[in-house]
């Protein structure tokens, strides 16, 4: 495997403020291609996600997946000496990613005036539930409340049951995703203007970052009047696709383009829907999803999962088993592609090898090596500090020894 130590993100070096997932999650990208991020803990406590989803042991796998490749370095930022620090890393990073309260960072007095002081070319980006500016930029804001506010909320689950929330934070991921997208591109113009006058602050809204993914959410209610509703996990209007029952588990099925769907009907023994002139067309379809949804269940329900997928597979169809933590570990296509790879990591004091989600994209048709799970807490302040700043041991001992580092 690729190791990432020169990879095309190597020299960049990025300084994370953030905690949780959506700015841990923007760092990480720069994190798994080569850049050095320095996350910055609070001392003693350090990122909150360290005691989530915890089982065993004083640090999460979560954790670990989202922080790693990084250096954790333990600052206190409502101290003085803590922001003064936080200024002299900033004059030697390259980018700044932040997921605080909009005015937070001003409040301490390390915003984008004095983070630009102490660093022209710096790029800052600022990930908050609703943006930096607008009547609702005070509020607090977490995914799944940016999720509910995005619109996607509203339309997921069962249309006779309350709307439900996917088991995966999708907006802190979402927006972790357009935080690395903004500082690439404010990156990318720099490189390209020299005197790196503008961009300098890309400001990323949870809520908004969820609402790019609604697509004609908004569009369809101005053209048609069409307010979406909770349609049991399927796109309205995509018609076949979804989740269709087998014996001893279920498979996704996306039949819903023209050519696709007359190879699964004619692969469930249904030819005589395959040639239905008015199912042609896509809207016709939808129109009878009911009675097409149950042709399929007729057909799937009577088979395992792995002869459906093997059957409309060969078939052409778009078909695969609904895996759970289990299956993915064991699949060989997943094991192939590096996407899972194992780590030795401490759990109850003593290293267990644990596979951690690989790195995307691939380059170059090689995948990525992870260099390290997420930290210790504090386990590079010395290194970064000492080596980087040159604080002497002497300071290091005086700042732990007053609780800021």
């Amino acid at each position: 495997m690729q190791v990432p130590e020169n990879g095309p993100l190597h020299g960049i070096r990025v300084l994370e403020l953030g905690n949780f997932i959506a700015a841990p999650m923007a760092s990480r990208i720069f994190a798994d291609f080569g850049a050095e991020v320095v996350k910055i803990e609070r001392p003693g406590v350090g990122d909150e996600l360290r005691g989530w989803r915890r089982r065993r042991g004083a640090t999460s796998m979560m954790f670990r997946t989202i922080a790693r490749n990084k250096r954790s370095v333990t600052l206190d930022l409502r101290t003085d000496e803590g922001r003064a620090i936080i200024l002299d890393l900033a004059a030697k990073s390259d980018v700044v990613i932040e997921n605080f309260r909009p005015g937070t960072l001003e409040r301490w007095g390390i915003g984008p005036d004095q983070l630009t002081a102490a660093n022209p070319d710096i790029v800052l980006v600022r990930i908050s539930g609703y943006g930096q500016t607008g009547p609702y930029r005070e509020r607090t804001g977490f995914g799944g409340v940016a999720e509910a506010f995005g619109g996607l909320r509203h339309v997921t689950g069962y249309p006779d049951r309350p709307s439900v929330r996917a088991a995966a934070p999708i907006a802190d991921t979402l927006a972790g995703l357009h935080g690395a997208i903004g500082a690439l591109m404010m990156l990318l113009a720099k490189a390209r203007q020299g005197d790196h006058s503008t961009p300098r602050v890309a400001d990323v809204a949870l809520y908004e970052s969820v609402f790019m993914a609604m697509e004609s959410l908004v569009p369809d209610y101005d053209a048609y009047g069409m307010v979406r509703e909770r349609t049991a996990g399927n796109l309205p209007g995509v018609v076949p696709s979804g989740v269709y029952p087998c014996d001893g588990g279920s498979v996704m099925i996306a039949g819903n383009s023209s050519g696709v769907f007359g190879r699964l009907m004619q692969a469930v023994g249904r030819g005589d829907l395959a040639d239905d002139p008015e199912l042609a067309d896509g809207d016709q379809r939808f129109r009878r999803e009911a009675e097409l949804d149950d042709a399929i269940s007729s057909w799937t329900s009577q088979r395992r999962p792995r002869d459906v997928v093997a059957e409309l597979g060969a078939a052409g169809v778009p078909v695969g088993e609904v895996y759970d933590a289990v299956q993915i570990a064991d699949d060989e296509h997943y094991n192939a592609r590096g996407m899972l790879q194992s780590l030795k990591v401490s759990v109850d004091g003593e290293p267990e090898e644990v596979r951690f989600p690989g790195v995307v994209p691939q380059l170059d048709g090689e995948p990525t090596q992870i260099r390290w799970a997420g930290p210790e807490l504090g386990e590079h302040t010395d290194e970064i500090l000492g080596g980087l700043l040159n604080l002497s041991g002497d300071q290091l001992d005086d700042y732990r020894a007053r609780d800021i580092v």
